[in-house]
């Protein structure tokens, strides 16, 4: 069947010889009086998005997990047969705008095809949290060990926006047009290309990017993304429409007018994770940019004018996060990302929590 096509071997590769960086220790939670743990001993989860009071968390293993009802559903929604790498495996997940109408939601996944490594997008459709069938709307998106992108949001106008990542650092991929990496994509919910994209015939939204991790709109419909650089050099940009933000010619700013510069650069590097803006009346953060960091294991308050990009400890203490969400509810909700081979975990890791305050 449908679902069956899905599932591809297990190939366990070996990373490249480089170690990943140096974890941060770990921290004393000053703040726990103010979130609440809503499900623990996930395994390396990466994305969390939300639907008809339903909770669902991707796992780089291949499974989707659903919370419903403030209950960890034991047998998961999914599980598919991943690449097992470092950066790779089952990514980013998105449920449809009119999710309650067509139970559909999206995943991000990396696989493996006569031993070279491959990102796709596929469509699920899910019963009581269980599928029904899937099927793949965009395939052949290179794919690495590390810097593998993965991020998928819809968008304010409906349309699926998918951050990818770069081949390698010495990849020029991301600047040539023609290929899907280091791109942000747009594409029309069934997996078409939307007729007012910038380039014509072509999926590309914006190109020049390394490993995008997160991407989100204010209440003005602007678009902003979360980058992750080499060793150091992370980024905010501002998304524009058919624009070039330079890797791998150019790491953070430059005076080459080609290449549009990033709100933030960080160095030495956060490891951003997801993006949102808050538009909810639970908390007083007024349309303010959250931020999930891995690196120092902070969730940041960004604060962004004609100026300046301002950070503000919101919560520490938790290790690493990698993705942060807001509900219908109002609420921020966050994963820990401790059980990724950078982090400390404990007995509990991974969690998902609810902030409160």
């Amino acid at each position: 069947g449908i679902v069956s096509a899905l599932i591809v071997s297990v190939i366990i590769l070996t990373s490249p010889s480089s170690p990943p960086p140096i974890p941060e220790p770990p921290q004393n939670n000053t703040q726990n009086q103010f979130i609440e743990i809503l499900a623990t001993n996930l395994e390396k989860p990466w994305a969390i998005d939300f639907a008809d009071e339903r909770i669902f968390i991707s796992e780089k293993g291949g499974t989707i997990r659903v919370i419903n009802s403030g209950e960890l559903l034991e047998k998961p929604l999914v599980t598919l047969r991943t690449a097992n790498v470092f950066d790779g495996g089952l990514l980013g997940i998105a449920t449809h705008p009119d999710f309650s109408q067509n139970n559909i939601l999206y995943a991000y996944y990396t696989y493996v095809e006569e031993d070279k490594l491959w990102n796709k997008v596929i469509q699920i459709k899910e019963s009581n949290s269980r599928i029904v069938e899937a099927q793949t709307i965009l395939d052949k998106i290179p794919a690495s060990s590390f810097s593998n992108g993965g991020i998928m949001k819809f968008g304010p106008d409906g349309k699926l926006y998918v951050g990818t990542g770069s081949v390698s650092d010495s990849s020029h991929e991301p600047q040539n047009l023609n290929s899907l990496a280091g791109k942000i994509l747009r594409l029309n919910a069934d997996g078409t290309i939307p007729n007012d994209n910038p380039f014509e015939n072509s999926l590309v939204y914006t190109y020049g990017h390394r490993n995008l991790t997160g991407l989100a709109w204010d209440s003005d419909g602007s678009m902003y993304a979360s980058e992750i650089g080499p060793t150091k050099n992370d980024e905010i940009n501002l998304i524009k429409a058919g624009y070039n933000y330079g890797w791998p010619d150019v790491e953070c700013f430059s005076e080459n007018e080609n290449f549009e510069n990033p709100l933030k650069c960080f160095d030495p590097g956060i490891e951003p994770g997801g993006i949102i803006f808050y538009s909810g009346d639970k908390l007083e953060l007024e349309n303010k940019m959250i931020l999930a960091s891995q690196k120092p294991a902070i969730l940041f308050q960004v604060t962004i004018d004609d100026n300046n990009t301002d950070l503000d400890t919101m919560m520490g203490g938790i290790g690493r996060i990698r993705d942060v969400a807001q509900s219908d509810d109002g609420y921020i909700y966050i994963i820990t990302s401790n059980t990724d081979g950078k982090g400390f975990p404990d007995d509990n890791d991974d969690k998902l929590l609810r902030i409160l305050k």
